[in-house]
Formats: C-alpha cells, structure tokens, sequence
C-alpha cells in the first residue's frame, strides 16, 4: 500500500519516510489506537517504504518487486500473525490466506469483521504461544531478500500471557534488521514488559473532512445520510462502512428511536410490547446498529442543550427530531440513558434473550424520560 492511499495521517506518514530515510527505525513498534483510524494501512504504507527498492521522496515506488510483493502481503521477509480460534488452528499461517483476502478488500478489518468471516460459532479468537513459537522461528531465519525482515501482529493485545511472555526477549533483543509492529486498539490488555519494549505511536481518529471526502469518492449516497453516518463514527472508518454496508437499516434505525421514545413518553404498554417484538425478530447486527444509533442520539441530544448546537452533526431529520425531543435528555438521565444502552449492546453480543431485553429497553426508557 502506498502511503498516498492510506487516509489522513499525514505527520505520521511524513515521520515514518523520515525515519527510513535518516535510518532510524525501530527494532519494535506498537500502533495504538481505534483498527478503524487506519493502524493497519499505516503499517503496509510503512513496510512497503522500509522494503521499496526505489524510495521515492514521499512515498515507495509502487512499481518494484518489493512493492509489489507487499501489496498483494506475499513478500517473504514479512510475516503477519493474527487472532484465531484455537480449535480451527493454533497459528495464523493456516488461515493467513483467509485473512490477507479480507484485508486486501479492506484494510480497514476490524476483529469482529474477522471473527464473522472466520468462524461460524463466532468465538473468540487469540494469539497463543503457539504462534510467539512460529514468530520466533521465523525471524531467526536468514532474510530472503538480505534487506530487513518484519514481523506485524495484528491486533497484539489479543496475546495471551504465554505468549506475549515468550516474545519478550526477542523484541528486547532482536536479530539484526527485524522490525516488530504490534497494532493495538487498547493498551490495558498488554503487558507492561511489552509496552515498555516498543516505541509507541498512537493513531488519531479521523478528521470528519477526511471522512467525507472518502465516501464521496468511492461511494454514491445522499448528503444528509453520508452527514450523520460520519457523525456517528466518530473518525473510524471501519464503523463508517459498517453502517455504509447496513443500507436501509441505517435509515430504519431512526424510525425505530422515534418509536421507542414516543410510546415510552407515553406509557402506551402495548405499543412498547409490540416495538420490544419487532426489536427482538431482527437479527444480532441490526440490534447492536440500532444500539449504537440511540447512543449517538443521547449524545446529539446533550450538543444540542449544552453547546448551542455548536457541536452537533446530524441529518436534516435528524435535526428536526431533536428540536424538540433534546430537552428530555438531560443531567438527570444522561447517564442511565448511556447506560441502559452500553449494557444492551454488550448483551446482545453475548446472545442474550432479545425480546426481554428490548423489553427491558422500553420501561427503563419509559423511567428515564420522566425524571427530565
């Protein structure tokens, strides 16, 4: 990938040409921020210009064998380890196949993307010692080319104990020319003794200008729903096309919280009975959609009380709902609001009953929107 593809990040893209050109990469570097905010493009971008056999002075050539190994992720001094279900395989070398197809059409993956397409229990997948074993082995290894050799983990703070604890060395201490690239989404789940090894760079979300340009460029959708669609992702790009791909559910979603607010404000019980039925027959992703969408909308509701709209990005429909329903979100009942939908969300990811749970959504709803 050539670091005129990856979207925003411009410093660092300089940073990193820089630090080639001035030779002075790290031996050990941790990406660390949102898998939607680009980690993953930055670090191709990267390693195409450490490997490019013909650096150009902002970018890699795009047209060497180096690069062009790199962008199809088949040159043979880079290696990839991922999450998997222990089960299915215990290394990533098994699935890498499967994985380097997801992420040439995107790469912009995020884990549950993966999950989805690489296990239909939908379990979740980690990196075991198995794998520190494969990473291990092949970095000892002569480089193919005599140049560096890479070793990029994906989403590393899915490392269990063992795993991490046996890589420690290496990274400390590694072979001549190897390059470690942890990409991280949260830095709590990693070791201390691996967080102090690397040289950390934290990945910014991105700009909203950043975002708009990309979906009107490589997608045809209407102004208003590309407005609120970069609202509510709030700089990542893998949320965006998310709710890009969720078509008419996206649009549906805005009928379904207007519903849900208006039989709740008025104690219509068999009305919120049938919403909480029509909630619990659509299928887990609609749900979680949907629960992000109420999230997004307490949150506009807050920009509209409290910063005098100044803040607030929404459709035109949108705008015209909370004109009037705003004032019912307030100190009083933001916080349970955010609650009872964060814990709705993590339920429905762990397959919990729908219809009690949206059930459940409808009286707390009904609760909250009378302490306004």
């Amino acid at each position: 990938m050539l670091f005129k593809d990856v979207l925003g990040h411009n410093e660092l893209k300089q940073k990193f040409i820089n630090d080639v050109r001035d030779n002075q990469v790290s031996h050990a570097h941790l990406f660390l921020g949102n898998i939607g905010y680009g980690g993953l493009p930055l670090t191709l971008a990267f390693v195409q210009y450490l490997m490019c056999e013909d650096k150009q002075e902002k970018d890699s050539c795009g047209v060497c064998s180096a690069c062009s190994k790199v962008q199809k992720l088949e040159h043979p001094d880079v290696h990839f380890s991922f999450p998997t279900v222990q089960t299915i395989s215990k290394t990533s070398d098994p699935l890498f196949t499967s994985w380097k197809n997801l992420v040439l059409e995107n790469p912009y993956l995020n884990l549950n993307e993966w999950i989805n397409h690489s296990d239909d229990k939908g379990r979740k997948p980690i990196i075991s010692v198995h794998q520190s074993e494969e990473i291990i082995k092949k970095l000892t290894l002569k480089s193919f080319d005599g140049g560096y050799k890479v070793s990029v983990i994906w989403l590393a703070e899915e490392m269990n104990a063992a795993c991490a604890n046996k890589l420690l060395k290496i990274i400390e201490e590694p072979p001549k020319d190897t390059v470690f690239i942890l990409i991280v989404e949260s830095e709590e789940n990693m070791l201390p003794t691996i967080l102090s090894r690397t040289q950390i760079t934290k990945i910014k979300q991105l700009k909203d200008e950043e975002l708009s340009q990309f979906l009107k460029t490589k997608h045809t959708i209407s102004q208003d729903l590309s407005k609120s669609i970069i609202s509510r992702s709030e700089g990542n790009l893998s949320l965006a096309l998310e709710l890009l791909s969720a078509g008419e559910a996206v649009n549906s979603n805005y009928s379904r919280f207007v519903e849900l607010m208006r039989v709740s404000y008025k104690k219509e019980v068999l009305p919120m009975m049938h919403w909480a039925e029509q909630m619990a027959a659509l299928g887990r992703e609609e749900q979680k959609h949907f629960l992000k969408y109420a999230l997004y909308m307490v949150r506009q509701s807050l920009m509209k009380n409290y910063t005098e709209e100044q803040l607030m990005s929404t459709s035109a429909d949108e705008a015209d709902f909370l004109a009037k329903f705003a004032r019912f979100i307030t100190g009083n009942n933001v916080l349970e609001f955010n609650q009872l939908f964060n814990d709705a969300h993590y339920n429905v990811e762990r397959n919990a009953y729908s219809k009690l749970l949206f059930t459940n959504i409808t009286f707390e709803v009904m609760r909250y929107i009378h302490k306004a």
